[in-house]
């Protein structure tokens, strides 16, 4: 049997797919990537039938741990949970707190554009082209609002002189942008443009998608 499932909690060792029809306990199954094509081994360790607390999926064990088959969601998290113990570590040691802010907007950062790409390369995959484009500029804008208040702050706390490098270059592309962005919202020039949403893609969990082959015990 051939069934596509969703990883939603996965590690090195194996992970939770959710599908609506499963191989049995103890079988031994194919695993395939479907974005990166990669092809592990695996054994089913749960059922929703065998264990309490699995529902609509199995648990499945890779017969070689393997951190990089689950691509790039996983590696995230693993980099989250780094970055997460180097935080603790600069807030051990005191270190200015903008300083903080300033490290933990860019881990938000990270976070965030890894989980617009993933979102954009499966909708490509199923041939959303658009749908795909569309997310990546809408979190391209969130994060352009959110620089210009940051901006805007270090300029009301005088942090800003005439003499601060790239001023002069922040100018110029604010008035380009602003231009092409009035022109658009007065002549309506792009109509695939205007649907775009600002709020930009949606927070991506592990979820990853799958295909389990039976290979029999």
């Amino acid at each position: 049997m051939k069934e596509e499932g969703l990883a939603r909690q996965v590690n090195a060792h194996g992970g939770l797919l959710e599908m609506p029809n499963y191989p049995d306990l103890g079988t031994r199954v194919a695993l395939t990537n479907l974005l990166s094509a990669e092809t592990m081994d695996a054994r089913v360790l749960a059922t929703p039938n065998s264990r309490e607390g699995v529902s609509h999926g199995i648990v499945v064990e890779l017969v070689s741990s393997n951190e990089s088959f689950w691509g790039a969601s996983l590696q995230m998290k693993i980099a989250g949970a780094e970055l997460q113990r180097l935080e603790k570590s600069l807030r051990s040691q005191n270190v200015d707190l903008r300083l903080l802010k300033e490290f933990r907007d860019a881990v938000d950062y990270i976070q965030a554009i890894s989980g617009s790409v993933q979102q954009a390369r499966e909708r490509q995959l199923e041939g959303e082209e658009e749908s795909a484009d569309l997310g990546l500029v809408g979190e391209r804008i969130r994060r352009t609002i959110n620089f210009c208040f940051e901006v805007m702050a270090d300029f009301d706390a005088g942090r800003m002189t005439e003499d601060t490098k790239g001023l002069a270059e922040l100018l110029e592309s604010v008035e380009q942008i602003s231009q092409r962005i009035r022109g658009l919202l007065t002549h309506g020039a792009s109509g695939g443009m205007r649907g775009a949403e600002v709020a930009g893609a949606e927070p991506s969990p592990v979820g990853r998608r799958s295909r389990a082959e039976s290979r029999g015990n």
